[in-house]
């Protein structure tokens, strides 16, 4: 067993039972995502919900920005850290720094968003981010696994990062100011995959497992794959359901046209 693990650090219990937490508990919600349970936020929310709620924007900075600081608090709370954690807890802050920007000065809002699934994404995030990094810290002591994969992971995560934002600025770009309509998203590799700003957010976290190689690391990658593969599966069923309805109120307008 340990011979077809040699990639990767050895695990201590606590990061073994993180690592199956969080495997079951993204990929339930993955799950929940195709049977169309969806968490409420961004386009797939409820509007008609009776939860509290808070504007989108601050919704998502709140998503985002506890993350952030963990990380960036990380270069403070573990200074002697070799090159390896330095990769990670960059890669981590880089990552959420970015999110925040983009909510900042990107995305367009329209919405809003309930408040205990911000709580719920919100402390998912800060919380796999600190496991991430206490992974990477203790796994100091054990010898290098065997197989280095930094290199790999320094490129799909800078790959991923920058595909990530282009179809993110792509999605800002449909709404002019003031709109609230659906449009169908165009350009990049939106006529090739569902979500590719879904994909290339996959390659970053396979980027940073590369870069980390922590059993934690892996099961985070896997989790994280298995709930977007499922957000992607219910936006397509959103995207199609939206498409029928512009169709139908197309041929509604050129039947009345015809009257």
């Amino acid at each position: 067993m340990m011979e077809t693990l040699d990639f990767l650090y050895p695990s201590s219990s606590f990061i073994t039972t993180m690592s199956m937490i969080n495997i079951l508990g993204l990929s339930f919600f993955g799950f929940l995502e195709m049977m169309g349970i969806n968490l409420q936020y961004s386009k797939l929310w409820n509007p008609n919900s009776k939860r509290i709620k808070v504007s989108s924007r601050t919704g998502m900075l709140l998503l985002y920005t506890p993350a952030f600081l963990v990380g960036f608090a990380s270069f403070w709370i573990f200074p002697e850290k070799g090159f390896r954690p330095l990769l990670v807890t960059t890669a981590l802050t880089i990552h959420f720094f970015k999110r925040v920007l983009e909510v900042l000065f990107v995305h367009k809002y329209s919405g809003g968003m309930v408040l205990d699934s911000i709580i719920l994404i919100s402390s998912g995030y800060s919380t796999t981010t600190a496991t991430m990094i206490h992974a990477q810290h203790i796994a100091q002591g054990f010898m290098e696994p065997a197989i280095d994969l930094k290199c790999p992971g320094i490129l799909l995560f800078s790959v991923g990062i920058c595909g990530n934002f282009y179809h993110h600025y792509l999605l800002s770009k449909l709404r002019g100011k003031g709109e609230k309509g659906y449009k169908i998203p165009k350009g990049g590799l939106f006529h090739q995959v569902i979500c590719p700003h879904y994909l290339f957010e996959i390659l970053e976290f396979v980027g940073v497992f590369f870069i980390s190689q922590t059993l934690y690391s892996l099961s985070f990658t896997i989790s994280t794959t298995l709930y977007l593969i499922g957000r992607s599966y219910a936006t397509r069923k959103w995207n199609v359901k939206k498409l029928y309805d512009l169709m139908m109120l197309a041929s509604l307008g050129s039947w009345m046209t015809q009257l």
